[in-house]
């Protein structure tokens, strides 16, 4: 079994639009968690994960760094990267979104990898991450379409 969750999907909007639904923490808030993120290179943040008590999840919260940040440009860029800690098994893992022009849309490849499968409870954690990651990525396209 993989360690890494990867994800590809278009949408018709231009990449600076998927860039803002990424990187703009209230956008992010949206689609994910809310959090503290700034679009900077080294920054420290935080996604809190609400509780759902139907499912006995007390919530939590993941710690972050954004390890890369490359805004889209002309013909280049679009590239958003940061760690994703949340406590073993799923510690120092690693989140990443590649956006490519794609006609007048923009192709989006998702990855989150480095998943410990090898601790007792990491197979769970990474069902439980690709469950989590479908979900939020189905609503990232749905906020991308809205309208400005």
């Amino acid at each position: 079994m993989t360690n890494s969750i990867r994800r590809e999907m278009q949408v018709p909007q231009a990449r600076e639009q998927v860039w803002l639904a990424i990187t703009d923490s209230e956008t992010l808030a949206e689609w994910m968690f809310p959090n503290d993120f700034e679009p900077r290179v080294g920054h420290h943040f935080t996604f809190r994960v609400p509780a759902n008590p139907k499912l006995n999840f007390e919530g939590l919260t993941v710690r972050c760094e954004v390890l890369e940040c490359d805004p889209p440009r002309d013909s280049t860029g679009g590239h958003l990267a940061f760690s994703w800690s949340a406590g073993a098994p799923v510690e120092n893992t690693h989140v990443s979104f590649q956006l490519e022009r794609d006609g007048q849309g923009t192709r989006i490849l998702f990855e989150h990898s480095g998943f410990d499968l090898s601790h007792p409870f990491g197979e769970h954690a990474f069902k439980g991450a690709e469950y989590g990651w479908a979900k939020m990525l189905k609503t990232l396209s749905e906020v991308v379409a809205k309208p400005s």
